[in-house]
């Protein structure tokens, strides 16, 4: 029986790759859930388009598209732990749009609309790419381990960046219906 603590030796990180492994299985799913709600949750497509719309975002039936699909491959690819640091790069933008449109100004807690849930998925998510997706991943089993200060500034960089431009592009929110913006994401409840 293998101890269970042990020195590790070059090239053998056993706990990296459980930590990466625990962190994939925690934003993953996470993120595949919130994508799969933007699709059929209370409210449906109809509903998460009218929510952008309200937000600013336009064509808000595109962002709606677009946000779900992003958040359903960042969430599989994070899960499966493929093509490091891309999923979470995906991540990253995905909270940096979420941050600047539905959370903005309201302060930190998310309990109160603020920036909290996405700040803490966007940080978590560097730092999963800086780690690497590990041993127990697809990246692992096809030898590709990316890790370390690159790709954890790649992912920052990345989603920031796309992020970035697409708020520069869409984002209207002086054309959004007023008093329509609500605090949360259809079919999701605030504490």
């Amino acid at each position: 029986m293998a101890p269970l603590f042990r020195r590790a030796t070059r090239g053998d990180h056993p706990a990296r790759d459980t930590a990466a492994l625990v962190l994939r299985a925690t934003l993953g799913p996470m993120l595949l859930a919130h994508g799969w709600n933007k699709i059929s949750g209370p409210g449906g497509l109809e509903g998460t388009t009218g929510w952008f719309e309200a937000l600013g975002l336009e064509p808000a039936g595109v962002h709606a598209r677009l946000a779900a699909g992003t958040e359903i491959a960042a969430g599989a690819g994070l899960t499966l732990g493929v093509a490091n640091p891309l999923p979470a790069a995906a991540a990253v933008g995905l909270m940096t749009v979420a941050g600047r449109t539905d959370h903005r100004g309201k302060g930190f807690f998310v309990f109160k609309g603020g920036w909290e849930y996405v700040g803490v998925v966007g940080g978590a998510a560097v730092a999963l790419a800086a780690l690497g997706h590990g041993r127990y991943s697809l990246d692992g089993l096809l030898r590709r381990h990316r890790s370390g200060t690159g790709p954890a500034l790649a992912a920052a960089g990345l989603g920031v960046a796309g992020a970035s431009a697409l708020l520069a592009l869409c984002y209207r929110p002086d054309s959004a219906p007023e008093g329509s913006a609500g605090p949360e994401e259809p079919g999701q409840d605030v504490p």
